[in-house]
């Protein structure tokens, strides 16, 4: 058989332009998921899950304001908590940002930082600062600084050189920064900052998890003693707080609700110097550590007999995770897209992404934890219905923009051959830059009862083992930053999507 006549191999995967590229590591994802998919403990462990979501749906539609109790006050300390918190994320990371690219030093602190959710900021300053605002504060202005200096830093970096070339020689890099490069970049940082404080209105509800008094607090307690018509209300409480997110925090409006908040954070505790400074200097290490024991270090670290089989989890939890939220926004993303439907099912499709982007994580999994019982299915559920509706938002928002080249094609068509292929590498870019927001909530959500790290940094929390709880949260930080790192070497460089919630 000559060369001519002999069958050749298919070749749609190979080669290195676009599409073959993307669809290498779009199988290779899902062939991965599939195969470890085994591994994860997705049963259901309740009997019947249908009477109790028929309860919630109820509770939902038809929810009890008069069983609030203090609406406006946790309503309030929520707000407060996100305002202040995002506030001074700002202050410590805008200096952060100017000394970014020229310090590594500075690059490995705020990667550390960010990489630990804010939930286990919050259980280590709970340990010196107890209930307080001051433990909130913490828990969201440490990571917040690390990511504002980071995205500060590649905003600038972006900024024409043009204006700061033109100033004469000699001029400081302070004066440069503000006259030449702050006003061209004014509004990328303004639309992120704007962003990030949406975002530290959910975390500032999580933090009620850990017994802090915000909205999180009511909810969770409500949840969990079945009231649901309360946790309807409250939820409708936290969904019109989002909605009308851009009339109340109106920058005029800003001071007012500072200078408000000010007042509903207190009382502030007592902060006892030599209590902190043991509590950072001794109680955080390990013994042998801090007593130069190398052998007793190494019968310390073989004491953490759960630490194989807590990363092996939270990787496949991270990875399901993710291969999930692929799929919810393929599905998800034309329901709210003008090229499909009518106008009816296009509202309704932008009710529920907005609905389920909304609601965090950590929230979904509780819900799902009660509808489900203990076990991986809840988290993954919660974690592939979040970022999955994130993602299918700004998509659909991107397909709006495109103008199809062959109108008469029907729907199918030109979702298979028009949009899809057009849209597909800004959505997977997407994906990646969420793999380590998932990573970093895979972590957190030990803490309802999944064997992940947060499991077991949450036990030894409250147990008092403050070494084994800090390793743990090392090792927590060390894996989000390789998840990230590993993130952006595969993601697509041919990205269209331009959105502040890309980061």
């Amino acid at each position: 058989m000559n060369e001519a006549t002999q069958p050749r191999r298919p070749t749609w995967l190979a080669g290195s332009a676009g599409g073959p590229r993307l669809a290498r590591h779009t199988l290779t994802l899902v062939a991965l998921a599939l195969l470890l998919m085994p591994l994860a403990d997705l049963s259901v462990i309740t009997r019947d899950p249908w009477s109790e979501l028929g309860r919630m749906l109820r509770g939902l539609a038809w929810p009890d304001f008069t069983a609030v109790e203090s609406p406006f006050q946790a309503l309030g300390l929520t707000v407060a908590v996100a305002l202040w918190g995002t506030l001074a994320g700002v202050v410590l990371g805008f200096p952060l940002a100017l000394a970014f690219a020229r310090s590594r030093l500075v690059r490995a602190g705020c990667a550390f930082v960010r990489a630990i959710h804010e939930l286990f900021w919050a259980l280590l300053f709970l340990q010196v600062f107890g209930l307080s605002a001051l433990t909130a504060l913490a828990a969201l202005a440490i990571p917040y600084a690390g990511i504002f200096a980071k995205v500060y830093a590649e905003i600038l970096e972006q900024t024409p050189r043009a204006a700061a070339e033109a100033l004469p020689p000699g001029v400081g890099r302070l004066s440069r920064f503000l006259y030449a490069e702050l006003p061209l970049a004014w509004e990328r940082p303004a639309a992120y900052t704007r962003y990030r404080f949406e975002c530290g209105l959910r975390a500032s509800v999580l933090l009620g998890f850990v017994g802090l008094p915000t909205l999180g607090f009511q909810l969770e307690t409500a949840f969990r003693e079945g009231r649901y018509p309360e946790a309807g209300a409250l939820l409708w409480c936290f969904y019109l707080l989002i909605a009308a997110l851009p009339w109340w925090s109106h920058r005029r409006l800003i001071p007012l609700l500072l200078v408000g908040g000010a007042f509903l954070l207190g009382p502030w505790p007592a902060v006892d110097g030599g209590l902190l400074w043991r509590f950072l200097s001794q109680d955080l290490w390990p013994a042998p550590l801090l007593d130069g024991e190398a052998a007793e270090l190494v019968n310390w670290l073989a004491r953490i007999p759960e630490l194989g089989p807590a990363i092996g989890h939270t990787l496949l939890l991270g990875l399901l995770g993710t291969v999930g939220a692929l799929l919810v926004a393929l599905t998800l993303w034309p329901l709210a897209s003008r090229h499909f439907g009518t106008p009816a099912t296009r509202l309704a499709g932008r009710g529920l992404l907005v609905f389920l982007r909304s609601t965090p994580e950590l929230m979904l999994a509780f819900v799902f934890l009660l509808l489900l019982g203990p076990s991986m299915l809840p988290a993954w559920l919660a974690l592939a219905l979040h970022n999955g509706a994130l993602i299918a938002f700004l998509a659909a928002r991107h397909a709006d923009g495109l103008t199809p080249g062959m109108p008469g094609l029907p729907a199918s068509g030109r979702l298979a051959y028009e949009l899809l292929p057009r849209i597909y590498p800004g959505v997977l870019a997407l994906l990646y830059y969420r793999a380590e927001v998932i990573l970093r909530e895979t972590a957190i959500l030990g803490m309802l009862g999944v064997a992940t790290l947060g499991y077991y940094i949450d036990e030894h929390f409250q147990y008092l083992m403050f070494d084994v709880a800090f390793f743990l949260l090392l090792i927590t930080a060390g894996l989000n930053i390789a998840v990230d790192t590993l993130s952006r070497r595969l993601r697509p460089r041919e990205v269209p999507l331009e959105d502040p919630c890309l980061r």
